[in-house]
């Protein structure tokens, strides 16, 4: 499978996507620092590698934005919290899932592990999760509770399924999403737009990571 961004052409890929939903993008909003996180949604080995029949292209093209942005905000001293999507070898939390899907993330396999280029700290929190949404089953909310968060930086894959999942829940609990077009990715383009466009027209900030690290 091709991909339908490259490391790199992502800047300008981005800059077209911007200008594209630009007219619903309207809710601009300035990082508060102290009350963010970043969150790193299934960077996992499963999704990264082209070898797998469950691929995703945009992934590796904005692995290094991804790298960066954790780098900073750990300067910064600010929460970097992981996500696994992952399933029981049995299946048993599969559920919908496990017929509509080719193939799982099974816990505990190589393949279900992080990409090595953005292995988490030991203090920095691993969410496990069986559906798209980070917050659906987990604890993610208690932890941005507990540490006062109120900013989540939103990147990883795919695009339009966690990620975009992830935002919308996000929205519902009134934290303040900053969605990064060129830090998250899926496995076309008219997947990453279309989620793009409806999260900046309701759900989100959608923005660039310069811009957030701009504001650490």
């Amino acid at each position: 499978m091709g991909s339908y961004v490259t490391e790199q052409n992502l800047e300008s890929k981005t800059q077209q996507w911007l200008k594209r939903i630009e007219p619903f993008n309207q809710h601009k909003m300035e990082l508060d620092k102290e009350k963010s996180a970043l969150l790193v949604i299934d960077m996992q080995t499963f999704f990264l590698d082209p070898g797998s029949p469950t691929f995703t292209p945009g992934g590796l093209a904005i692995l290094p934005n991804v790298k960066r942005l954790i780098e900073a905000f750990r300067d910064a001293r600010r929460p970097v919290i992981y996500t696994r999507h992952v399933h029981h070898p049995d299946g048993s939390d599969a559920g919908i899932m496990g017929w509509w899907w080719e193939g799982m993330c099974i816990e505990g396999t190589k393949e279900s592990e992080i990409h090595p280029e953005i292995t988490p700290d030991s203090h920095e929190k691993v969410i496990t999760k069986h559906r798209y949404s980070a917050f659906y089953n987990t604890d993610l909310e208690t932890i941005l509770r507990c540490q006062k968060i109120e900013d989540l930086v939103i990147t990883g894959i795919m695009t339009n399924l966690c990620c975009e999942s992830t935002s919308r829940d996000a929205y519902f609990r009134d934290y303040r999403t900053f969605f990064l077009a060129d830090g998250t990715g899926t496995i076309n383009e008219e997947m990453h737009l279309a989620s793009l466009l409806n999260l900046g027209y309701g759900f989100s900030y959608v923005t660039t990571a310069q811009e957030v690290l701009s504001q650490l």
